[in-house]
């Protein structure tokens, strides 16, 4: 027996089935706006690339070279897009990178200095899909140590950390571990190296750095260096091992190091 309704459906029922025009409108500028805006990157990136050509002709071409276009795009992305800024920014890094050597870092070359065990990469990703750089402070005796052997253990690991960053992934944690760490161990020089390299030559790439177990005498070290950080500083958290193992890393990937 047929079933008749009681309401008729009425055409405002049916409204929430309907497709509406504004809506396909808004995601249609959506997807426009986004190709407008990777043309207009690209163009950029161009502009960066032919000054570079021009005006710095000598550089290094190829990966991290002055015609790398990924970099160019980073360096712009750092520079809010403007062309002469990434220009500076990117002609000095560049420059830096020639100067310092940093194509002819390997294991081996760093291999003395690693092994005192002061910093490493850590095998496993955080919680977010970032490598971890680990510097353990403890272990750092810069009176007794060659400071240029430190720094270029210390960008062989930047290099090594951004090299085992997964696809979509852009930026790296920095764990400066604190435990036992003594005024033998302090080093304002090798700390603003550090913070240095990440702001002049790799910008953006330190997502976070975290100080943990920081004891009393950390305190007045990281007040003389805080101003010398820049925007950096902001990026600094003190907290306890306990909250780097809940907050940052599964029970799996929580540094073998760190449960002692």
């Amino acid at each position: 027996m047929a079933m008749r309704l009681s309401h008729p459906l009425r055409p405002s029922s049916l409204s929430q089935f309907q497709f509406r025009p504004k809506s396909l409108s808004t995601c249609k500028f959506s997807i426009q706006n986004r190709i407008s805006n990777s043309d207009n990157s690209r163009k950029l990136v161009m502009e960066v690339k032919e000054k570079l050509e021009k005006d710095q002709h000598s550089l290094p071409v190829g990966r991290n070279g002055r015609d790398d276009e990924d970099m160019i795009l980073w360096f712009l992305k750092d520079r809010k897009f403007s062309v002469e800024g990434a220009v500076a920014k990117l002609t000095k890094a560049i420059k830096w990178r020639q100067e310092f050597g940093v194509s002819e870092l390997h294991e081996e070359s760093v291999r003395i200095v690693a092994e005192t065990g002061k910093g490493y990469v850590h095998d496993f990703l955080d919680v977010n899909d970032r490598p971890v750089l680990i510097v353990v402070a403890s272990k750092h005796f810069p009176a007794m140590q060659d400071p240029i052997e430190d720094e270029k253990l210390c960008v062989f690991l930047i290099e090594k950390a951004l090299s085992k960053l997964p696809a979509g992934k852009e930026e790296i944690l920095g764990i400066i571990d604190l435990r036992g760490f003594g005024t033998e161990n302090a080093d304002l020089k090798f700390l603003t190296f550090l913070f240095d390299v990440f702001y002049y030559y790799y910008p953006r790439r330190l997502g976070q750095v975290l100080f943990v177990e920081a004891p009393f005498v950390f305190k007045p070290i990281w007040q003389l260096v805080k101003p010398l950080l820049k925007s950096y500083a902001s990026l600094a958290r003190f907290c306890s091992m306990e909250t780097v193992r809940k907050e940052y890393f599964t029970e799996e990937t929580f540094p073998a190091s760190f449960r002692d």
